[in-house]
This record gives C-alpha cells, sequence and structure tokens, in this order.
C-alpha cells in the first residue's frame, strides 16, 4: 500500500479512535444516547463508543455546593428580611438528571429560591432567628422531595445569613438591653434576699447568746486598727461597758 493511501487510512482511524474510546474519572458517569435513544449510564473508566451513532453526556456525582442569592421575604408577621442560603446536592441517577429536566443545576438552583421565599414566609421572625435548625431541616425536607424526580439528593440546606432592617436592629438591641437589665435587678434582688436570710439567722443565734454580739464588736475594732494605721474613735455604749464588767466580776 502506497503512503499517499495509508496516510489518510491512519488519520481516519485515529480519530475513529478518539471518537470511540472515552476516558471517565471515578466520579464521573456517562450517560450513553444511541440514535437519540437513551441506551446506558457507563464508567468510569474506560468505554467504547460508536462513532456518530452513540453519544455520550458527562455526569459528575460529587456533592456539588451552590449559594443561594439573598433572597426578599416578608415574614408572617410582616418584617421585611433578605435570606441567603446554601445547598448540598449530589446525582444520584444520571439518566434521570439528563432525561428529565433540561439543566437540573439551573434548575434545582431556582427551586433552592422559591422554596426559601415559600417557607421563611410561613414562619416569624422570632422563629427563624432561634430555630434555625428546624428551618434548616425543612428547606432540605421539601427540595429533596421535589428533586427526587430529577435524580438528585438534597443532602443539606443551611440558611446562611439573615439581614434584618435597621429600625428592627435598634429595636433588637434595646429589647436585648433591657433583658440584661431585667436579669441584673432579679440577680440583685435575690442576693438582697440571701443576705437577709442570712442577717436573720445571725439575728437569733445573737438573741440566744447575747456575748455573740460583744465579740463581734472587738473583733470589729481588731480589724479597723490593722487595716488605718491612724487614730480611731469608736463609740462604745454604757450597757455594753457594764455588761463586760459585771462578766469580769463574775
Amino acid at each position: 500500500m502506497s503512503p499517499i493511501i495509508l496516510l489518510p487510512v491512519i488519520v481516519l482511524g485515529l480519530m475513529f479512535l478518539t471518537q470511540a474510546i472515552k476516558i471517565l474519572r471515578e466520579y464521573e458517569r456517562g450517560v450513553v444516547f444511541r440514535l437519540g435513544r437513551f441506551s446506558a449510564v457507563k464508567g468510569p473508566g474506560i468505554i467504547i463508543l460508536i462513532p456518530i451513532i452513540d453519544k455520550m453526556v458527562r455526569v459528575s456525582i460529587r456533592t456539588i455546593a451552590f449559594d443561594v442569592p439573598p433572597q426578599d421575604v416578608i415574614t408572617r408577621d410582616n418584617v421585611s428580611i433578605k435570606v441567603s442560603a446554601v445547598v448540598y446536592f449530589r446525582v444520584m441517577d444520571p439518566d434521570r438528571a439528563i432525561i428529565q429536566v433540561e439543566d437540573y443545576l439551573y434548575a434545582t438552583s431556582q427551586l433552592a429560591q422559591t422554596t426559601l421565599r415559600s417557607i421563611l414566609g410561613e414562619s416569624e421572625l422570632d422563629e427563624i432567628l432561634s430555630r434555625r435548625e428546624k428551618i434548616n431541616a425543612e428547606l432540605q425536607l421539601v427540595l429533596d422531595k421535589q428533586t427526587d424526580a430529577w435524580g438528585i439528593k438534597v443532602g443539606i440546606v443551611e440558611v446562611k445569613q439573615i439581614d434584618l432592617p435597621q429600625e428592627m436592629q435598634r429595636a433588637m438591641a434595646k429589647q436585648a438591653e433591657a433583658e440584661r437589665l431585667r436579669r441584673a435587678k432579679i440577680i440583685s434582688a435575690e442576693g438582697e434576699f440571701q443576705a437577709s436570710a442570712k442577717l436573720s439567722e445571725a439575728a437569733a443565734v445573737i438573741e440566744k447568746h447575747p456575748t455573740a454580739i460583744q465579740l463581734r464588736f472587738l473583733q470589729s475594732l481588731v480589724e479597723i486598727a490593722a487595716d488605718k494605721n491612724s487614730t480611731i474613735v469608736f463609740p462604745v455604749p454604757i450597757d455594753l461597758i457594764h455588761s463586760i464588767l459585771e462578766k469580769m466580776k463574775k
């Protein structure tokens, strides 16, 4: 065979091999269509296609994370907020992800936006702020149920950021400050109550043992004398001195 004829044959053979042999990575699957009809899901590794007759679409089965852009939401108690989220999902059935929906990434993103607005619109602001885990679980459940027909599994949905109006932020700051003051007053009142209870117990002890007040008086003099180097004039009741003298006589 002459080189002039051999060269086109070699070129056609290389083109045939390029079109026929495909290599898919471990995280990839190939959805094969034969003459326009679905044939099989192949991969990973080396797969053989029939040129011109077979067409393949690559699909990644790794977990995909995408951000849901901030959405304007009006809560059930008529508060306007902006909420953004992040969604983690993966393709479980590559054939359905290609056949049942035109662009599963775009479709899942749009569905996540509408679901976020719908669910948060049915909740009050306090519930959104304090029970975020419940909101996340509800979002995940609804999204997973709706994307199941596309062969997609939604694993995690997290509300990422909640932007409140300025007036609402000021009102919540005042509410938090009032709550802190309330707790401080309660703690102070409880401390005074406990102190008064202890004083009442001490008074009962002193009533049973009158000499205890005298010992306490002398102890106070010692403490004052130890702390201060200056002269201290401390008034002493006459009846107290009389009581001490009577004790000494006995």
